[in-house]
């Protein structure tokens, strides 16, 4: 009988192959390559059902395979009951929407973001929120029990239900669960959890990757949600095996400029809610305050208008938010044009600044040319090109945008505008936000509900689309009616803009 391979494993990264060799293969790791215990099936020499057992050697009888007691019997899926997996808010309504709702019972998040962020504000808030209704067991790692609860104090979370202990043992953190019997666990963070017979430093990929799964197998048992806070690598990938993002059932990210107070969180895999939402806080002195309509923070204010402004509508996930671009194009002294971007992709900047010129004829020459968002939003969608474009022809031209007009639209190389996702919900938020003109790429409102509404609202004075050949349309409005100015290139887009 052949002799079973168990093969070897990189105690570092994970990479598994079936001879022993010096230096892994993956992560390039010298003596990290172990061999690997053989599974408990090859060890208890387990057969396939088919082949031996009573039938005897070579023939193909039934064969029995080794099973063991389950948990609960198979029943149609019609007889399961739904009731137990439903959400349950957490009392933080941004980020009970990122989640589809609240927390699911037995459901395991892994929330990451850079240092520094405010994750463990966010979790500490969240915390004494759930606590105000049943027992939450908080266990850090990085900080002293009395270091949380200076935090708690500063922020206002303290609750006599919110349990704190200072732990980087597995065995203690669940004997901490089994005393206290909490509705909600936090860790924070999974990477300074060790567990006592697992080879490798706390923080490492074996030792990740064994708490990580022991968490989720008491997570599943008990009912309990489960969020383990996790660190990141230097480019913001989670830090760790890949294997982590796999077991875990909800990942979010914690996102946020330091210079700016703006955080918000995202779904990356959401096994029971939406991927596509956004929750935005503001970060106080005094924590995390949820923003229903967090459109305001990005918009300037003046009195007048001023050349090299304009305003875009971006999408974060499925909720639009508005964002003031500003460009300035000034003479230059240096042999080498100086192009500085903040907020906005530097390449797609040049990009744009390069079609205006050639395209809409719009002269940078050798000068120097900034760009930058307002209230340090990070602009990275392509529907704010029209935008940077717009800007960029009003500095140069030295002529101001009209108050009360808004630009999207993705810019070609060959100078056209194209559509882009979502035009309602953009023009609808820009209108409840005061703006009476909107430039948009031709073609991007047909076959969408401001069409179909059109009929509806052609006696009741409604918004109006301007293609760019001049045909008017009606289109529909709640309230005092916006422009819809449709552009087939930059050209036309800048002449709406500036000159109409």
């Amino acid at each position: 009988m052949a002799k079973s391979v168990s093969g070897f494993r990189c105690t570092e990264c994970g990479w598994q192959t079936p001879k022993w060799t010096g230096r892994c293969g993956e992560c390039q790791a010298w003596g990290t390559v172990e061999e690997m215990a053989p599974s408990r099936l090859v060890r208890a020499g387990i057969r396939a059902a088919g082949y031996g057992g009573a039938a005897g050697a070579g023939s193909r009888g039934p064969g029995v395979l080794g099973g063991g007691p389950v948990s609960t019997a198979a029943v149609p899926i019609g007889e399961v009951d739904a009731a137990a997996a439903s959400a349950r808010p957490t009392g933080l309504d941004e980020l009970d929407r990122v989640l589809g709702g609240g927390l699911v019972p037995g459901a395991v998040l892994l929330l990451a973001g850079e240092p520094g962020v405010g994750k463990s504000t966010l979790l500490l808030e969240a915390g004494a929120l759930v606590a105000a209704k049943a027992p939450v067991l908080y266990v850090t790692g990085e900080e002293s029990a009395a270091q949380v609860r200076l935090r708690a104090d500063r922020i206002g979370s303290v609750s006599e239900n919110l349990y704190l202990a200072a732990e980087t043992d597995l065995e203690a953190v669940i004997s901490h669960v089994v005393a206290v019997n909490p509705s909600l666990l936090i860790i924070d963070s999974v990477q300074t959890i060790s567990a006592a017979g697992v080879d490798g430093v706390p923080g490492g990929v074996t030792q990740v990757r064994e708490v990580s799964a022991a968490l989720t197998a008491v997570a599943k048992e008990r009912a309990l949600p489960t969020i383990l806070v996790g660190h990141v690598t230097k480019d913001g990938a989670v830090a760790g095996p890949r294997t982590l993002e796999h077991l875990v059932d909800v990942v979010l990210h914690f996102e946020g400029d330091r210079n700016s107070r703006l955080r918000m969180v995202r779904a990356v895999k959401n096994r029971y809610g939406p991927t596509d939402e956004v929750g935005c806080f503001d970060l106080g002195e005094y924590g995390l305050i949820g923003l229903a309509d967090p459109s305001g923070l990005f918009l300037s204010r003046h009195h007048e208008p001023v050349p090299g402004t304009c305003v875009t509508v971006t999408l974060e996930g499925r909720r639009p938010l508005l964002a003031e671009v500003q460009a300035l194009v000034a003479a230059s002294y240096m042999e080498v044009p100086r192009r500085v971007t903040s907020g906005l992709d530097s390449s797609r900047v040049g990009m744009v600044l390069a079609v205006l010129e050639r395209r809409a004829g719009v002269k940078v020459g050798k000068s120097d040319v900034f760009a930058a968002t307002v209230g340090g939003v990070r602009l990275t969608e392509p529907s704010a090109d029209l935008a940077i474009a717009l800007a960029m022809a009003s500095s140069v031209s030295n002529l101001a945008i009209p108050q009360g007009v808004i630009a999207f639209g993705e810019v070609g190389l060959a100078g056209e505008v194209r559509p882009v996702a979502g035009v309602p919900r953009r023009v609808t938020e820009a209108e409840r936000m005061g703006f009476r003109r909107a430039i948009v790429p031709a073609g991007g409102t047909a076959g969408t509900p401001l069409d179909s509404a059109s009929e509806r609202e052609r006696a009741s004075g409604g918004a109006r689309r301007r293609g760019s050949t001049g045909r008017t349309l009606k289109v529909a409005s709640d309230g005092g009616g916006i422009e819809v100015v449709e552009v087939d290139d930059v050209a036309a887009a800048v002449q709406a803009a500036l000159l109409d």
